[in-house]
């Protein structure tokens, strides 16, 4: 479902843009511990990729969008032609935000119980996520990491990642009116032509060591930027949650 790419190259002709095209590139293996690779079944529409992470070591935090009855989880991966060594965990419980809204992706976000406890490692690990209060600022620039479409519409085998930069809400508020600053990010700079694609949903939005945002939709245009859910918006929600899920 995600990317890392530049996807005007599919659309437009060579001649109409100028400059170097930007791509994201194959991660060093394991730099990401935290990342998860869901399979998702579902009937309607077949097998279809996510990403997620780790949160806890029973909990991955993921899209809503995401959402099915059947998803495993798959840790520790870099290559995921070549499972050896990774963890392939079973989803007990995906529990959707109440408030999501499947025609705006408002409030596009998930946790996902797992059958029982990752086993850490330098391949496998948890990632902090942000204080209610935490701000991520226009300009900043973070990581965003995962399996999604490459530039050519080819799903990579191995984990890819790009550096993004956050825009003023206004830039993704001038393309959907659904936009909501208080709830969304608004990630990926038109001009520099790097974006998340599809097979990237629900992978993390890192910033400083720090899961800020998921990877959520694109907006009325396929180039950047993206709308991304802003995590510090649902601590409350993900602390009531995540203790739910985690009783015995």
């Amino acid at each position: 479902m995600f990317l890392l790419l530049s996807i005007l190259v599919a659309v437009l002709p060579v001649s109409t843009e100028g400059g170097e095209i930007m791509w994201g590139t194959e991660a060093k293996p394991h730099s990401h511990p935290y990342m998860a690779f869901l399979r998702i079944y579902r009937n309607e529409s077949g097998k279809i990729r996510c990403g997620g992470f780790l949160v806890a070591k029973d909990i991955v935090m993921t899209a809503a969008h995401c959402y099915a009855r059947n998803i495993s989880v798959i840790l520790g991966a870099h290559d995921i032609k070549k499972l050896k060594n990774t963890q392939i965990l079973t989803v007990l419980n995906a529990t959707k935000h109440e408030n999501y809204n499947s025609k705006t992706k408002a409030n596009d976000i998930m946790l996902l119980k797992l059958e029982r406890q990752a086993q850490l490692s330098k391949a496998v690990n948890i990632i902090d996520l942000p204080k209610s209060q935490d701000l991520v600022k226009p300009k900043q620039v973070c990581t965003v990491a995962g399996w999604g479409d490459l530039a050519n519409c080819t799903l990579p085998n191995k984990l890819q990642e790009v550096k993004l930069e956050v825009q003023e809400s206004d830039v993704c508020r001038k393309l959907s009116q659904s936009y909501n600053n208080s709830i969304q990010l608004c990630v990926g700079n038109p001009k520099e032509k790097k974006a998340t694609g599809k097979g990237d949903s629900g992978g993390p939005f890192v910033c400083n060591g720090v899961a800020q945002g998921i990877v959520s939709h694109q907006l009325c245009t396929k180039k950047p930027p993206r709308v991304f859910t802003r995590i510090s918006s649902f601590i409350p929600w993900i602390k009531k949650k995540m203790k739910l899920l985690q009783q015995p």
